[in-house]
């Protein structure tokens, strides 16, 4: 009895016991913080690639030329986010707009909305022209901002065994508004 007593009372193995309830929490929490570092991470990068997109929709294709304020041409942009999103080792395939794009409001006042313009190749960006932007311009001066807005979505599949998440689908959207150079 004095065994029995001896060994129920005894703190032996409680270490392995407290490891094994300890262990699985702190893994998951490790995967947890690797897969949404990950999201982050392609976010980041589709935000650059749609910024490097709308930086070359900004400038004009030719200074000296006879109509010199000739925009850029949508696949010309989708190209620059397609070879950005290379660059960074994501493919561009996946990269799809919205459905159905949305309109943006005209820079010109009183002006029809601006519609998405695709471009004929891939991938599928929208890239919005003479669009107002934000302002930090009191709207009393009669001031607005014009540019050009370049949007995508990216899809990002979460692999987060034994939870809600796990293999999960969102996408992920990047929309950049640049002030044109007019």
């Amino acid at each position: 009895m004095s065994r029995l007593k001896k060994l129920v009372s005894s703190t032996q193995g409680s270490e392995i016991a407290e490891a094994a309830l300890v262990l699985p929490i702190f893994f998951m929490l490790l995967i947890g913080i690797y897969w949404f570092g990950r999201a982050f991470n392609i976010y980041s990068t589709i935000n650059h690639a749609a910024r490097e997109g709308a930086r070359l929709g900004t400038t004009f294709t030719c200074a000296t030329c006879a109509t010199p304020n000739q925009q850029q041409s949508a696949d010309s942009i989708a190209r620059q986010v397609k070879q950005a999103l290379q660059a960074s080792h994501l493919d561009p395939t996946q990269v799809i707009h919205a459905q159905p794009p949305p309109t943006r409001p005209s820079c010109i006042p009183g002006g029809p909305a601006v519609h998405c313009s695709l471009p004929a190749t891939d991938p599928q960006v929208c890239v919005y022209y003479n669009v107002q932007l934000p302002s930090s311009v009191p709207a009393s001066s009669g001031a607005t901002a014009c540019g050009v807005s370049v949007e995508f979505q990216y899809p990002y599949q979460f692999l987060f065994p034994y939870t809600s998440l796990n293999l999960q689908k969102i996408m992920l959207n990047a929309g950049v508004q640049m002030t044109g150079e007019y």
